[in-house]
């Protein structure tokens, strides 16, 4: 494994590229500071802070995109306590996970799960149940997600009040519908929503796959 200053790049820090892209971005944003773990998730992550990805891991405490409906993983912070690395903890499955979003949908870096694209960032839609690639990596994922026009790309997967209901959403919680989205009876605007911690999410649509596989 790397040591932590092997791992801090002060030549050509990410950071300074990210606050650059911010200057373009016509996606409301928030970088939050970085918390006390910064280091210890840069060491767990095992990427450079040339790297946006580094950057994000160390130099905040996450990012939240278009009012909190998009979340980057960091190193933490109240509004978004799940780290980088700690959020991939006991999650070997080929994916390393590094966004989601409200509705319950999730981003991760292929890692192997895929035969190809390994490196590039494939999408689990809150309605879908199979990963679908994105085609680009992180650093265009992050200045897509800063630029691109979201609400083209969450047609049928917000409802009226999503904004104001996202302000009021813990960066660590997303809602829930029933019936699911990936259901043909499933709607964002129809369904009944709540909301529950991201992790539930995640381990229950987890389990649903394997569940419709095993069928």
């Amino acid at each position: 494994m790397k040591t932590l200053k092997e791992l801090i790049d002060k030549d050509a820090p990410g950071i300074d590229l990210i606050l650059e892209w911010t200057r373009s971005a016509t996606n409301y944003f928030e970088i939050l500071p970085p918390s006390s773990q910064c280091d210890e998730v840069l060491v767990e992550t095992q990427v450079t802070t040339r790297s946006p990805l580094g950057a994000v891991a160390h130099e905040t405490g996450g990012i939240l995109i278009d009012h909190g409906w998009l979340r980057f993983l960091g190193s933490g912070h109240p509004r978004l306590s799940r780290t980088l690395s700690g959020w991939n903890q006991g999650k070997s499955n080929g994916l390393h996970l590094i966004a989601d979003d409200a509705a319950g949908g999730f981003f991760a870096l292929n890692g192997g799960a895929f035969d190809e694209e390994v490196g590039a960032v494939y999408f689990w839609s809150p309605d879908d149940l199979e990963w679908e690639p994105m085609e680009f990596g992180y650093s265009d994922f992050l200045y897509w997600a800063l630029t691109g026009d979201l609400s083209e790309f969450y047609v049928g997967m917000r409802w009226e009040t999503w904004k104001s209901d996202v302000l009021e959403l813990s960066g660590d919680r997303c809602f829930t519908f029933y019936p699911f989205l990936w259901t043909t009876e499933g709607s964002a605007e129809s369904s009944h929503r709540g909301d529950v911690p991201v992790a539930e999410a995640f381990s229950l649509k987890c389990d649903i796959v394997r569940q419709l596989r095993r069928s």
